[in-house]
């Protein structure tokens, strides 16, 4: 049995290593003819590195002949093969730009959109390759609008939208996760509009009312009703059109929470109202300087040790959110 063994691995490496030669003595070859049939016959067999380094050899002796297009074609057939999806797109486009009235030129184009496909990273990495298979793919159904393979290019560039959609939808739900609220709120207001038909727009607006509202908690007293109102604006819209979605019960919480710090804020300002004409009234009568009424207005509504703390914690994300607002 051992014996057996020993033989059949003498075997495989004794034709391992005649075909290593054998392709050693062609690659050396100055006949590019012979080079050229082998390389055909290494593609054949799906021998797509040696068939690929034959042809990129002989490319250049071939320039004009009849050759040439064949050697083009598959060769960047042998790149994709090998998973260099880049190098094949760009020989693909650059064979159907050379090429355009061949019989593969067609095929050419589509596998230069497949190839930036194929090549495309997950979701959560740069997408600037998917946008690119995008245009790419949506150019060979422009220019071939009834081919074979314009269905399948349609079905590709959803697949990679709804990638970018997921991406988008992903880096504003980070900035609210940044506690980045006034950011988080926009980039959930752009998403929408970006993506009107999007399955994930109730969540996103569910989150864009949430960021609104963490907005309005941590901004300065001047800007808090605007913000809470901001927010109530957002579930009247949410209301209007998704009252049926799961997201929308959480936002009927929210509201709940909303609706009761606005009422505290308004109650506070009301209070802030009269302490101010107290002031005013106190500069005015001379009791206090009118430098020290402007500092006391400036300084605002005095604000509990556990609010100074919360506002503290939070101070890199106010500064951040009022930045540019005065």
């Amino acid at each position: 049995m051992l014996r057996k063994k020993i033989i059949l691995a003498c075997a495989i490496l004794g034709t391992f290593s005649f075909s290593c030669s054998k392709f050693s003595k062609i690659s050396k070859s100055r006949d590019i003819n012979e080079k050229y049939d082998a390389a055909l016959n290494y593609y054949d067999n799906k021998d797509f590195y040696k068939a690929s380094v034959l042809f990129e050899d002989i490319m250049g002796a071939f320039v004009g002949a009849a050759e040439y297009e064949k050697i083009q074609f598959y060769y960047a057939y042998s790149q994709y093969e090998q998973k260099q999806y880049l190098i094949a797109s760009h020989h693909f486009k650059s064979f159907y730009e050379t090429y355009n009235r061949s019989p593969f030129a067609e095929e050419a184009l589509f596998m230069n959109g497949y190839s930036l496909y194929k090549d495309t990273p997950d979701y959560n990495l740069d997408q600037s390759g998917t946008e690119t298979a995008i245009e790419e793919l949506q150019n060979f159904i422009n220019r071939y609008p009834t081919s074979q393979y314009a269905k399948q290019c349609n079905d590709l560039i959803d697949e990679l939208r709804a990638r970018l959609e997921l991406k988008a939808f992903e880096i504003s739900k980070q900035y609210s996760h940044l506690r980045y609220y006034k950011a988080a709120a926009i980039a959930y207001d752009n998403f929408m509009k970006d993506y009107p038909d999007s399955d994930f727009k109730p969540e996103v607006m569910y989150k864009k009312m949430e960021a609104e509202y963490e907005l309005a908690k941590i901004s300065v007293f001047d800007k808090q009703q605007e913000r809470y109102e901001e927010s109530l604006k957002t579930y009247k819209k949410f209301g209007e059109r998704y009252s049926s979605t799961s997201p929308y019960a959480d936002a009927q919480k929210l509201k709940t929470t909303v609706d009761k710090d606005l009422k505290k804020h308004l109650q506070k300002k009301a209070a802030w109202e009269k302490e101010k004409a107290k002031i005013e009234a106190e500069a005015a009568a001379g009791k206090i300087t009118k430098a020290e009424a402007e500092k006391l207005e400036e300084q605002g509504p005095k604000e509990s040790k556990r609010d100074k703390r919360k506002r503290a914690k939070n101070l890199e994300q106010t500064q951040e959110a009022e930045r540019g607002d005065k």
